[in-house]
């Protein structure tokens, strides 16, 4: 079940409420990555008090580990991992694309050997659909090929975006026929595909919208391309899907994309930059990025972000969390992602409460202002 409500709009930005089966999402929203069924090194009851409204989980890992068995046998990703809100997961074509030459992709699907024990595996568009049925996620995403930027140092021609998009259609179509066959009471979203031309965008767009699915995803972003492409594509793409349907931007990205993104039309993000830059020292703040290896940070006694009211924030200094990073201690990065996923749900929270009151465009340039400052 999916159901959308447009609140409010300026310019392409907009203010929605999306329903799925396991709770009410607010948009525009930020989901975070949680891969093998845990957003790494937070507890599922952090996530709910810093407002996490919806999560992702990992259709490709979890195939492998637990495997579907184990989740079956709880129902579902919800009762496995405590999680009673909603979910997302992906379908595996990105993961495919991450293992570059170890895979083999025909009309069929894809061939690869398992990375964990190096068993031969075949996913499918059909796989896909199953391994999401058990998983039982509110959003589940269409089996896609994730066109690569470049291949091999080559730029992936027009010609060869082509042949991905459109083999991304016709498995967009077996996804649907196995979806219904399987009588999934979730909801299945479209992934528009192209790489970095905007014809073959359009022409992905028309496509799954004659499809008639009830959200839609632009991918095929975040694969190597410079920040010009994506930001190129990005505001090309978006606006362009059906008003009255969700709209996601697969894996991206910084807080600055995030509101451009909200600019463009975006109403769902995905990013495992918070949690990934948090295990490395690089905090997120309203006033700029805090780079917590730096020597400067030793003897600092005040918080990431004076401003944040995270747990972290209440509670730490910046000296602290330096020294705990320095000595390699677990609670150091539990508590850097902490900080970095409350920035970006709070930074979600506060455009949706701009568009709200119909100032975002202002909000906007004093968050640009604001960044720009630097710590």
């Amino acid at each position: 079940m999916l159901t959308f409500e447009l609140l409010a709009t300026e310019g392409h930005a907009r203010r929605g409420r999306l329903t799925l089966n396991h709770g009410v999402v607010e948009t525009p929203i930020f989901m975070p990555v949680g891969t093998y069924g845990t957003v790494k090194g937070v507890l599922p009851q952090s996530l709910h008090d810093m407002g996490a409204q919806i999560i992702l989980g990992n259709t490709f890992h979890l195939w492998l580990r637990p495997g579907l068995e184990v989740i079956e046998q709880f129902k579902g990703l919800h009762g496995f991992e405590a999680w009673t809100r909603p979910i997302l997961t992906d379908s595996g074509g990105f993961q495919v694309w991450s293992l570059g030459e170890m895979r083999k992709i025909s009309e069929e699907g894809v061939k690869f050997a398992s990375p964990v024990n190096g068993d031969k595996l075949f996913l499918t568009p059909e796989v896909s659909m199953q391994i999401q049925r058990a998983l039982n996620s509110d959003i589940v995403m269409q089996f896609d090929e994730c066109t690569p930027y470049e291949t091999k140092g080559q730029l992936t021609t027009e010609g060869q975006a082509r042949s991905s998009m459109e083999l991304s259609l016709r498995w967009a179509r077996r996804c649907i026929t196995e979806f219904e066959r399987l009588q999934n009471p979730n909801a299945l979203f479209g992934i528009v595909q192209g790489g970095m031309f905007e014809p073959l965008r359009e022409a992905s767009l028309a496509a799954l919208v004659d499809m008639a699915l009830p959200g839609y995803a632009v991918g095929g972003v975040s694969v190597g391309e410079p920040k010009d492409e994506m930001l190129r594509i990005m505001a090309h793409t978006p606006h362009r899907l059906p008003a009255h349907k969700p709209r996601y931007l697969m894996g991206v990205g910084t807080p600055e994309d995030l509101v451009e993104g909200v600019a463009c039309g975006v109403d769902m993000f995905d990013c495992v930059m918070p949690t990934r830059n948090a295990r490395n020292g690089h905090l997120f703040t309203r006033f700029g990025d805090l780079r917590l290896r730096n020597a400067r940070y030793k003897l600092d006694d005040r918080p990431i972000d004076d401003t944040c009211a995270c747990q972290a924030c209440r509670t730490v200094s910046r000296a602290y969390l330096h020294h705990l990073d320095r000595c390699g201690e677990m609670l150091g990065p539990m508590l850097s992602s902490i900080h970095n996923l409350h920035y970006y749900l709070n930074l979600m929270h506060e455009v949706r409460e701009a568009l709200d009151s119909h100032r975002f465009e202002a909000f906007r340039q004093q968050f640009k202002a604001d960044r720009a400052r630097g710590i």
